[in-house]
């Protein structure tokens, strides 16, 4: 008999599909109906494809999953929400999980659906897998790897320094973050 996988499913490495990700690919205009597909990678080979419907009209906004999962196929709608923006500019929209009912921006493929991160027992993310002294180590190399892309950020073409006379809140960060690393700028 074969030793039952003691290791968790991680987050990390889930299929997942963002509000911020459909906006970016304008899903979410006024009053439409989109169709498009929705294809995963991993070092340029193919992982995974799904076909999206959004239905983006005021009275019940959904998205309409349509896919094969170990195949067999799956077709069900999640339903959107939106809520007036904290700025009283537009909207901000949500899906709500199906499992749930919790609003959420971001849902994640670990069984054969897309669920709240909060639906699924036992998923974790990959930094909670690690041992407290693993995640110190990580902290402090993390900051030498990251060195060279401080370095570029501070020396690019359009990084504004000042601004009226005094530094900005960017920079000053970026300085902070360079001093901690003892690197010369």
């Amino acid at each position: 008999m074969t030793k039952k996988i003691t290791s968790p499913t991680l987050f990390d490495d889930c299929k997942t599909i963002s509000i911020s990700f459909l906006k970016k690919h304008g899903y979410f205009k006024a009053n439409q109906c989109k169709i498009g597909t929705i294809n995963w990678s991993v070092n340029g080979n193919k992982t995974g494809s799904i076909s999206i419907l959004l239905y983006a009209q005021p009275e019940s906004p959904y998205l309409e999953f349509d896919y094969n999962y170990n195949g067999i196929p799956i077709n069900y709608r999640v339903q959107l929400v939106s809520v007036p923006s904290n700025l009283g500019k537009g909207f901000i929209w949500f899906f709500v999980c199906p499992k749930t009912n919790m609003r959420c921006r971001k849902l994640y493929l670990v069984t054969s659906y897309f669920y709240h991160r909060l639906a699924v027992k036992g998923c974790m993310y990959e930094t909670q897998t690690f041992s407290r002294s693993c995640r110190s180590l990580k902290k402090t190399l993390d900051g030498y790897f990251k060195s060279n892309e401080l370095l570029q950020k501070l020396n690019s073409k359009n990084f504004k320094k000042e601004y009226l006379g005094k530094q900005t809140k960017k920079y000053l960060k970026l300085i902070n973050s360079i001093e901690k690393l003892n690197l010369k700028y």
